[in-house]
């Protein structure tokens, strides 16, 4: 690897505001605010909004869309019937 071209990696700290849950990791991000982690370090915090903690796909909150139902009502709008051959 040459050197002097490859960004600095370093622990940091993803914490998901919407689960209150906390992720320590290795990252190029860098952030000035810290958080005093459960080792006793201090490292730096990144808020994150959604992340597999809170995301629906991955906790299996996730919605079901019925797409039959809304095949029917697409041609009940638009006048096909559900009945007619295509």
């Amino acid at each position: 690897m040459k050197s002097g071209i490859h960004p600095v990696s370093r622990p940091v700290v993803f914490r998901d505001r919407a689960s209150d849950t906390a992720f320590l990791t290795r990252s190029t991000a860098d952030s000035s605010a810290t958080i005093e982690w459960e080792d006793g370090a201090t490292y730096p915090v990144i808020d994150v909004e959604v992340s597999s903690a809170s995301h629906p796909f991955h906790t299996g909150s996730a919605r079901v869309m019925d797409s039959a139902g809304r095949v029917e009502k697409f041609e009940r709008r638009y006048g096909r019937s559900a009945s007619a051959t295509r």
